[in-house]
């Protein structure tokens, strides 16, 4: 078993990144990928821990990108986490998550919700770990929502009255950015773009045309029905059907790593398929 979708403090986890590992080996996981947002930080840590405990630590990212269909989530494995491509545009999409957040809690006061910038800074380890989840939670504590959920719908999500868009690659450029630093891009939870099947798969042949590798059809709030369509989908195009818990802590509740709400089960050949598409 494994799972190639967690994220830590580095981005919005509520886990340092050396506790991933330590779930994942209490999970029976052979190897677990660290997907940070825009980020390869925890990496070096995760990785110490994960060989200690005898886990293969998977290095991965996950970036935001804007296509025609919306919002789309790209998970990327085995790329190089220094001095490469895709490290070099990471660095900026940071950077343009530092403004966003500035600009995000600029919004909430002028709505009348006041946050204190520094401590959610310094809850998140930094400004370039510092995301939406860390902002909800400071809503549900300063009574503005009555949960992370709710702060969401509420007030943070697309179309929400504090709700700041932050830079985009495409699609296509993450592709490109993975397979020059050594590594292959996935569409991370496919669902979540809301398509009719038709529609889907016809965008799912177009990343596989684009050089994506896989889409995440074993996802861990995802149905057997729904994963089986996904499977057969990615199959169609050539593509490996990959999957993982999407694990956040606490602010994603009741995905746990390896098993997502219980019943996810990533074979460990999945990874080998994958890593074959580097070469």
């Amino acid at each position: 078993m494994i799972d190639l979708h967690t994220h830590s403090t580095v981005s919005d986890g509520s886990e340092a990144p050396e506790r991933v590992p330590e779930l994942a080996a209490a999970a029976g996981c052979s190897a677990v990928a660290l997907t940070d947002h825009d980020s390869f930080g925890g990496l070096e840590a995760a990785a110490r821990r994960a060989e200690a405990l005898g886990v293969r630590l998977v290095p991965g990212c996950e970036v935001s990108c804007r296509s025609p269909a919306g919002s789309m989530h790209v998970l990327v494995y085995f790329a190089d986490p220094a001095g490469s491509p895709l490290a070099d545009e990471l660095a900026r999409l940071r950077q343009d998550r530092v403004a966003r957040n500035k600009a995000l809690a600029e919004r909430l006061a002028t709505l009348g919700v006041h946050v204190d910038y520094g401590s959610l800074v310094e809850s998140a380890g930094g400004e370039s770990g510092l995301g939406r989840p860390h902002f909800a939670q400071a809503l549900v504590s300063s009574g503005a929502a009555s949960s992370i959920e709710d702060a969401f719908d509420r007030w943070l999500a697309a179309g929400r009255p504090a709700y700041v868009p932050k830079a985009r690659v495409t699609p296509e450029e993450v592709a490109q950015l993975a397979r020059a630093s050594g590594g292959v891009a996935v569409l991370a939870h496919p669902l979540t773009l809301s398509l009719e099947p038709p529609a889907l798969d016809s965008l799912v042949g177009e990343l596989a045309a684009a050089g994506f590798s896989g889409i995440e059809a074993i996802y861990g709030r995802y149905t057997p029905e729904e994963r089986e369509g996904l499977a057969l989908m990615a199959a169609r195009h050539g593509l490996v059907a990959t999957g993982g818990s999407d694990f956040h802590g606490t602010f994603k509740p009741g995905l746990s790593v390896g098993t997502g709400t219980g019943d996810l089960d990533v074979p460990d050949s999945i990874l080998d398929e994958l890593e074959s598409r580097t070469a």
